[in-house]
């Protein structure tokens, strides 16, 4: 892989380490515009270490990283969400002591470095396609764990990504949550947003996505059409098949 490809984020070679110990080894990963991508792989698999290099919120130890064919290796997460990558975390990270408008337009303004009228239009267009305007006023600290998934959504949203990060979003839903979340997915990669999405509740991901990546040991062992990959001996191996047999 190449800068000047026709990927709208990429990391070539990425390697991080701590010390002695190395988390990735020479990745290299990339979504095209309008894409949706997943990652999958056991735990400890490097996947979410991934998503803060693309972020910009963890730096690699070696590799590049492109952003619509410019190396953005040496900026950080504020300058990377301003340009339009945002991420979303396993666990929400809401300002509890603000109302969901208030972080959406926390969200706009800081994240996306919007102001005034701009600003409170893009955190009603977060509201809105997230379905959260009936609950605008409400404490975030008020919220059940499937609002506060929404807000967390909400909140990228609210700072205009080009692509969005989903750090397994489903966790700790019902089949019932799962089914509006992923609806909701669904419909902005319609929109035309390039999404990368890991998550171990495979069901979920096979209805989004176009392209599944499989990480294992801080490796991707193989990569392409989802059914593929989840046939691959290597990566039923690194599964053990238990997951991978309930979403063939």
């Amino acid at each position: 892989m190449t800068l000047g490809s026709t990927s709208v984020i990429a990391g070539i070679g990425i390697d991080k380490h701590y010390g002695a110990f190395q988390v990735l080894h020479g990745v290299d990963f990339s979504a095209n515009k309008g894409e949706a991508v997943g990652i999958v792989g056991p735990n400890g698999a490097g996947k979410t270490t991934l998503f803060g290099v693309l972020a910009g919120s963890t730096a690699p130890s070696a590799g590049v990283i492109s952003y619509q064919d410019t190396d953005i290796t040496a900026t950080n997460a504020a300058q990377r969400c301003h340009a339009g990558i945002a991420r979303t975390h396993q666990v929400p990270r809401p300002f509890l002591g603000m109302t969901v408008f208030e972080n959406l337009l926390t969200a706009a303004t800081n994240g996306a470095g919007l102001t005034g009228y701009e600003a409170e239009a893009f955190a009603v267009r977060a509201l809105i396609q997230t379905g959260m305007s009936p609950l605008a006023n409400r404490p975030a600290a008020a919220l059940g764990l499937l609002d506060r998934k929404r807000l967390e959504l909400a909140r990228a949203l609210a700072t205009a990504p080009k692509v969005l990060l989903l750090d397994e979003i489903g966790g700790g839903l019902t089949e019932g949550e799962l089914h509006q979340l992923v609806t909701l997915i669904s419909q902005l990669k319609d929109d035309g947003l390039t999404i990368v999405w890991i998550e171990h509740i495979l069901h979920a991901l096979l209805k989004v996505i176009d392209r599944l990546v499989c990480m294992s040991e801080g490796r991707v062992i193989a990569q392409g059409h989802p059914k593929d990959v989840m046939s691959d001996d290597e990566v039923m191996k690194a599964y053990l098949g238990s997951e991978l047999e309930v979403a063939l």
